[in-house]
């Protein structure tokens, strides 16, 4: 008897629906699996066998051909053994095959049988309800995950023995609970109140989170730049409920969702080493997963110690910091990921990190500053719109028990800003982002230069201003647009229509300096 099960696979972040053919055919006893398996999926032989038998279930001694279609598809990881093993028990005559015609089946099997958890459930939930199917069965330990699609009828299956005697009618397994987000705590974070003095660092950082726009802090070590990084998600808009499930899909494909958050509610903070490598980054290897930047999709990716990371892996974020996606090619095709990321990094002025430091003397020589400065390329620094120093914390401040602005009061700012963003940018009838496709910009950070020859007008003050910026600080085109981009939200934060002088002013003193030399 030739038995049909469905189940899914991961291309990217979008699932694919496959196929377990499951059929006898002549031949000493053994399983054979074909439809481009990888490693892990040809393991599940022993892992059926094995499984099946402690559910307490017979083991055909036959030779069994498993088919994984369509064949053009890669298949890889063990998320096909429960399909398979259901496919054997149907075949073998112990299930109906009407019991699974309209169920999707996910799950890595243990040798007893029990039912493991296996990442991208959530995009494989959300395919099983676009293609029609009732029931989905997952893990327990996925099942909340699966329960955020709506109209989805989620089993958590505990053991293949479970499975069975909730298939044959015996014990019935209650679906699981719709997961709604309300319900689901969501973690505490770096509170800016909590950050001593640098108060003009904090002002830029709010002009920063209010346009997404991009930073650079430069400091001497101990100055608190790291902790003000870290207390940028805390002050950026609260995401939406499709936001927040367009970051949990990236997460639970790259498998890196906590165990006890089905739904990721807060913006990523993502801080690689300086020793990652460009495809651990931006994406790769042989099977391409999402990299840190896909992971900092709509949140912060903080770059450490800047100058440090290897120039190959800095040139690659060019691309993404401009287009919001990142494309990775091979042999077989191109995967596109999302990368839309608000980037800030941190850097020393010098390898001992004391140049231009009011007590501590810098030991660097001028060519070492100079040598080590220029690891950072033009091109990336042109991509940034805001430089600012983060001077050394005086003892006063330090020790002054007297908290700061919350974040909440500067989360509330911000989002009155980006609504004003949203209002301009995305009147009532125009396209909202579906997918990952390049979306028109919601910010003021990804304003087209269409965007701002419209939105960014200046009166004759602001020209005469920025003609003389344009010549003394030898600004680029891109310079130039950013300038603008960077105004216009400080404009939106004061809550003013247009650009006045004290705003392209404030703009200009972000750029970067002549700081950098000796």
């Amino acid at each position: 008897m030739l038995a049909h099960v469905y189940s899914c696979a991961i291309i990217g972040l979008e699932g694919v629906i496959v196929e377990v053919e499951v059929d006898t055919g002549q031949g000493l006893p053994g399983m054979t699996i074909v439809g481009l398996p990888d490693a892990a999926v040809q393991e599940s032989r022993e892992r059926v066998q094995a499984a099946i038998r402690n559910a307490g279930l017979p083991y055909p001694r036959k030779r069994i051909v498993v088919n994984l279609a369509p064949a053009t598809v890669r298949k890889e990881g063990p998320a096909y053994d429960l399909p398979i093993a259901l496919g054997v028990i149907i075949m073998i005559g112990l299930l109906p095959q009407e019991a699974v015609t309209d169920a999707l089946i996910i799950g890595e099997l243990s040798l007893d049988g029990s039912v493991r958890h296996g990442r991208g459930v959530l995009p494989m939930a959300a395919l099983a309800r676009q293609q029609g199917f009732k029931r989905v069965f997952v893990s327990q330990a996925d099942a909340a995950e699966a329960a955020l699609i709506p109209d989805l009828e989620v089993i958590p299956v505990q053991s293949l023995a479970d499975l069975y005697a909730h298939l044959t009618g015996k014990v019935l397994i209650p679906p699981q609970a719709p997961t709604s987000p309300e319900d689901l705590p969501i973690s505490l974070q770096t509170d800016f109140r909590e950050v001593k003095g640098q108060e003009h660092v904090k002002r830029a950082l709010e002009v920063a989170a209010a346009g997404s726009h991009n930073v650079l802090m430069i400091g001497p070590p101990g100055a608190g730049k790291t902790l003000l990084a870290r207390a940028v998600p805390g002050i950026l808009p609260r995401m939406t409920i499709d936001e927040a499930l367009d970051v949990t899909r990236i997460y639970s494909v790259a498998d890196q969702l906590p165990a006890d958050v089905p739904l990721i509610q807060h913006r990523p903070f993502r801080a690689p080493h300086h020793t990652i490598s460009h495809a651990g980054l931006v994406g790769g290897g042989n099977w391409p997963h999402p990299g840190e930047i896909s992971l900092a999709h709509r949140g912060v990716l903080f770059l450490d110690e800047f100058p440090e990371f290897g120039p190959r892996v800095l040139e690659v974020l060019r691309q993404p910091m401009e287009d919001k996606i990142v494309t990775i090619s091979r042999a077989q095709g191109s995967l596109t990921f999302p990368a839309n990321f608000q980037l800030i990094a941190a850097m020393n002025p010098c390898p001992c990190g004391y140049y231009g430091d009011p007590i501590r003397p810098c030991t660097c020589s001028s060519a070492t500053i100079t040598k080590y400065q220029k690891r950072i390329s033009g091109p990336i620094l042109d991509r940034i719109d805001i430089h600012i120093e983060v001077p050394r914390v005086e003892y006063e401040k330090l020790s002054d028990d007297r908290l700061g602005e919350p974040s909440t009061h500067i989360q509330r700012r911000v989002e009155n800003a980006r609504q004003r963003q949203r209002e301009r940018l995305m009147p009532e009838g125009a396209s909202q982002f579906q997918g990952i496709s390049r979306p028109s910009a919601s910010c003021n950070a990804e304003m087209s230069p269409t965007e701002v020859r419209q939105f960014c007008q200046l009166d004759e003050a602001c020209r005469t201003l920025m003609r003389a910026a344009v010549s003394q600080l030898h600004l680029s085109a891109r310079a130039y647009h950013r300038v603008l981009k960077l105004a216009l939200t400080i404009a939106d934060l004061a809550g003013s229509d247009n650009i006045q002088a004290a705003h392209l002013a404030e703009a200009l003193q972000y750029r970067p300096r002549m700081l950098y030399s000796s």
